[in-house]
């Protein structure tokens, strides 16, 4: 015998509510924030290799630096030392 009032329950909904449906909703903001968690790591990895580089182009550009200077130093003493030696070869000579 069936009575008109009765209905089964089921864990399906009996109406599909769409993009209105709570449930839906919440999914999608999970998707989106597992996306931006993402292209957050990204751009933590981004800024990363970014401060590394920039401590690796100081590094290097301070040794540079020293480098260039050391070469002047040698570059006089060079011509300096060359200087002495010609005026020891021409007292030398006479």
């Amino acid at each position: 015998m069936s009575h008109e009032n009765e209905f089964t329950i089921t864990s399906e909904p009996r109406e599909d509510r769409g993009a209105l449906d709570l449930t839906f909703l919440i999914e999608e903001h999970k998707r989106e924030i597992w996306e931006y968690k993402k292209k957050e790591a990204d751009w933590i990895k981004t800024d990363n290799i970014l401060q590394g580089s920039k401590k690796i182009i100081d590094e290097l550009s301070t040794k540079l630096i020293g480098l260039a200077r050391r070469i002047q130093e040698l570059e006089y003493d060079n011509a300096t030392y060359k200087k002495e030696i010609e005026k020891m070869l021409a007292e030398k000579i006479k």
